[in-house]
């Protein structure tokens, strides 16, 4: 048993429960973060701030697992142009490519980390708005997988912007949603999601971009969702959060417009949402209570009583706002609070 403790706890040896979760304290209020999934990196992840100013930062950060520290390496902390929405690194677990971090705030950047680790240099600065050097915000984007040359922006422009980045030019843009759209996930090669302040899930293949497929539509009207996440063990399944809703709404594509379960056990809203990375029926869901809970949705299809209820809870200093499970180590899941990073043994 991790730090992620079962919410009915027989006591805990605080010795053990220590060695579970390990702490760093920016120096700024933390909201962008990513987990490093190269083999040679290990408990490596990318902090970014939030703060109400053009100049931010960035860090990159590694736990030390022999003395239990996570530090920053001075040599690649960087100024970056407003918040960053969302970072990601390379998905290249087996070291084959350069080591790249993505960002994106008004543009979508691409920076380099040299092999020596000395510096972190900015690669590609990629604008999909072809008439004006500005463009509307980017809200989110996510790293194609399976070919990594691949990354897909979402904006409050109503756009996704589908980009070749060993080419720095657009491959598709499209306009996704009525109104802006929040995030985007990749379901496979050609195939992503987006969610909308417009309140649907749309789910699109680059093979036939003319038409999209609406999977879900919130409720009430103008209700927006603001983030997806996809499963990428079982690609039937994708999760969605509504706007200060403290449900998550968890969706089989096969079935479109009627949620398959909703997790209802948080107290207040929900921010974030991460499929485990090496189990197709376990999610992590975290938000504005505090709380980070862990569910087991091997049930999903079959009513229960009173609603699904998670079957681990781990109660932070403060509102949750990011939550990233690491997919080269799947026992760790990090969370950002205030100006906290945790990273917690599941």
């Amino acid at each position: 048993m991790g730090a992620i403790s079962d919410p009915n706890p027989e006591g805990s040896d605080e010795q053990q429960k220590r060695s579970e979760i390990y702490t760093y304290e920016a120096p700024w209020h933390i909201y962008a973060m990513n987990w490093s999934v190269r083999r040679d990196k290990k408990y490596r992840l990318a902090i970014a701030s939030l703060l109400e100013q053009y100049p931010n930062r960035l860090e990159i950060v590694q736990l030390d697992d022999s003395n239990g520290e996570i530090r920053c390496d001075p040599n690649l902390s960087f100024d970056h142009p407003y918040p960053p929405t969302k970072t990601i690194f390379i998905p290249d677990k087996e070291c084959q490519k350069p080591d790249l971090l993505a960002t994106s705030s008004d543009f979508l950047r691409i920076w380099r980390i040299s092999d020596d680790h000395s510096r972190v240099e900015l690669k590609s600065l990629l604008n999909g708005n072809k008439n004006s050097e500005f463009c509307g915000p980017l809200t989110s984007f996510d790293w194609n997988e399976a070919e990594p040359k691949r990354i897909g922006t979402s904006s409050i422009d109503t756009t996704c912007t589908i980009w070749d980045i060993e080419r720095e030019t657009v491959d598709t843009q499209l306009i996704a949603h009525d109104k802006e759209v929040y995030d985007i996930a990749w379901g496979g090669v050609g195939v992503f999601a987006s969610v909308s302040a417009d309140g649907s899930v749309r789910v699109f293949d680059l093979r036939d971009k003319e038409h999209s497929t609406i999977i879900y539509e919130s409720s009430e009207p103008d209700t927006p969702l603001v983030r997806l996440g996809w499963n990428k063990q079982d690609p039937r399944y994708m999760a969605t959060i509504i706007m200060d809703s403290a449900k998550v709404v968890v969706l089989d594509i096969r079935f479109p417009t009627l949620p398959v379960v909703e997790l209802q056990r948080h107290q207040a809203s929900v921010n974030a949402i991460a499929w485990a990375p090496h189990s197709s029926c376990h999610i992590c869901t975290a938000g504005d209570d505090s709380q980070a809970l862990i569910w087991d949705l091997s049930s999903m299809g079959q009513p229960v009583e009173g609603g699904l209820d998670p079957i681990l809870a781990y109660t932070a200093g403060a509102e949750i706002e990011q939550l990233q499970w690491s997919s080269s180590q799947p026992d760790w899941v990090a969370i950002a609070f205030s100006t906290k990073l945790q990273i917690l043994r599941v």
